[in-house]
């Protein structure tokens, strides 16, 4: 994994746990050679994965939509900025300029970007691996939910490694570099559907 897409909150929690998080993560993927590509922000846990990243001399890749940046928040200092019309140009982006996605904690547009990634591995638009850090426990109710889904028939089988949830960072990139792919809902018959 060369470059990871990190979904994470543009706010900034009062708990200091979660900037701190993000930053750590910035650095730690620059220490591993992996390029961040975020959501081009320079306001809570998204400047902080880039600061912490830039600091430890990474690549910091941003996408985002021109309406953020006439209101100011794009992040100048990133090693690309790339700026796109709409939410949807920005995410197929997250997906055409990574190796996998790595979900930090965040709100309704990280939750957004998690779910459309496992969306999009299960139909078969990419086959990159989709991680969860469950960071502080904070998705430990989304990892049982994700569980109930596959429990009553709405997540197949073949699909139900498509998220991977762990708790420390290290084990989930490990994870993330060993996923092998699933077979796709496109490559599937209508039996197996």
């Amino acid at each position: 994994m060369k470059r990871l897409a990190v979904y994470c909150g543009s706010a900034t929690p009062e708990d200091p746990r979660y900037v701190a998080l993000a930053r750590e993560v910035g650095e730690e993927l620059a220490r591993r050679g992996i390029g961040v590509v975020y959501g081009g922000g320079r306001l809570g846990l998204m400047g902080a994965l880039a600061a912490g990243a830039l600091e430890a001399g990474g690549e910091v890749v941003g996408v985002i939509p021109e309406a953020m940046v006439a209101a100011e928040v794009a992040n100048p200092d990133c090693t690309e900025l790339h700026v796109v019309a709409t939410m949807h140009e920005r995410k197929q982006a997250f997906t055409d300029l990574s190796d996998g996605f790595l979900t930090l904690p965040g709100g309704v547009g990280t939750m957004d970007e998690l779910w459309e990634a496992v969306s999009w591995a299960q139909l078969g638009y990419h086959s990159k691996p989709v991680g969860l850090l469950n960071a502080f426990g904070f998705y430990d109710g989304l990892i049982a939910f994700a569980a109930h889904m596959a429990s009553v028939g709405f997540v197949r089988e073949a699909h139900r490694g498509i998220l991977i949830a762990e708790n420390e960072l290290g084990a989930l990139l490990q994870r993330m570099e060993a996923y092998q792919p699933h077979k796709p809902i496109f490559r599937m018959t209508a039996e197996e559907l």
